[in-house]
């Protein structure tokens, strides 16, 4: 189809690429600046999963502080490793939440008007496409997740545990989060193993405040979770980085999709995920947070716009 001097085409379907016009006044108002919204996907497996991950780390907190660390006879180990411990804990939480509630690079949903259109100067015979299931005009590297009911910019993944698709705004975050718990269940790992060791030769006695049976069942599931979440996050971190320094995302790697986009590959591409040049700012979740947004957000009618 030729209209305007440019090609209009569906993604996945063959329908006009503007809407109707009965379509644009349901679709006004409907999407709107998503700086004055907290983003948060309502769908049940995530948000279980969400908890799941939270629930998970306080355990470990729990038994590598009062099952270990606490009842030990040397101060300065036990400081020194519950200060690193729950440092990295701290930061590995906000990376998750930072993750979950950032908007991972949503596109503007019903914004396939003939208004938009014409802002977009496009040029003749330029090819756009429009996704039929949330009517918005898809830019390149942009796929649809069925969760988040949106097209995300440059998506890699939908994950459950921080309940939130992997895109062009949080990835650096959800980087962050795998780096993080890594390093906790590793620490974790090797505090148990000193632990067995040094109770084993008192023989359990004056070793833990709890009873022995009770430490070594808490000790054995903190190992195997540590074991798990060690391996899951330290290939999903692998494979961030990769993608990232090749600049591709999961989706068009599995898609086998033919790059027509100028890469940006290894040092560049993780400056423009982290932004800027490395620096400490780079391991920082904190970095860029604006608490006086989240503290103002406004109630609208019909909830919030990213509440989906």
């Amino acid at each position: 189809m030729q209209s305007t001097g440019h090609r209009l085409r569906d993604v996945e379907q063959h329908h006009p690429l503007l809407a109707s016009e009965e379509e644009e006044e349901q679709l006004k108002g409907v999407c709107s600046a998503s700086g004055e919204r907290v983003w948060f996907i309502q769908d049940s497996c995530g948000i279980v999963c969400a908890v799941m991950t939270w629930f998970l780390v306080f355990y470990a907190g729990f038994v590598v502080n009062c099952v270990m660390l606490l009842p030990s006879k040397n101060f300065w180990f036990s400081l020194v490793n519950g200060v690193a411990f729950n440092f990295l804990g701290v930061l590995a939480l906000s990376s998750h939440i930072r993750t979950m509630l950032t908007d991972p690079g949503a596109v503007p949903k019903g914004n396939a008007t003939k208004e938009y259109l014409d802002s977009l100067q496009l040029k003749p015979g330029e090819v756009i496409y429009k996704c039929p299931k949330c009517c918005s005009i898809k830019p390149e590297r942009a796929h649809h997740c069925s969760i988040c009911k949106r097209c995300i910019c440059k998506m890699d993944h939908h994950c459950p545990w921080v309940n939130n698709c992997v895109g062009e705004k949080n990835q650096r975050f959800f980087v962050l989060f795998t780096m993080y718990v890594a390093l906790i269940s590793a620490h974790a790992l090797c505090l148990t193993g000193h632990q067995f060791y040094a109770c084993v030769r008192v023989q359990w006695n004056e070793c833990s405040d709890f009873s022995p049976p009770v430490a070594v069942m808490l000790m054995i599931f903190l190992c195997l979770e540590a074991l798990l979440f060690l391996t899951f996050t330290t290939v999903m971190f692998g494979t961030q980085i990769h993608s990232i320094c090749n600049d591709e995302t999961e989706i068009e790697r599995l898609k086998n999709e033919k790059p027509t986009w100028e890469r940006r590959v290894r040092w560049e591409g993780m400056k423009a995920v982290f932004g800027g040049p490395p620096s400490p700012i780079w391991f920082n979740p904190f970095a860029g947070l604006q608490l006086q947004r989240l503290l103002m957000v406004r109630a609208r009618k019909g909830g919030a716009e990213f509440s989906v």
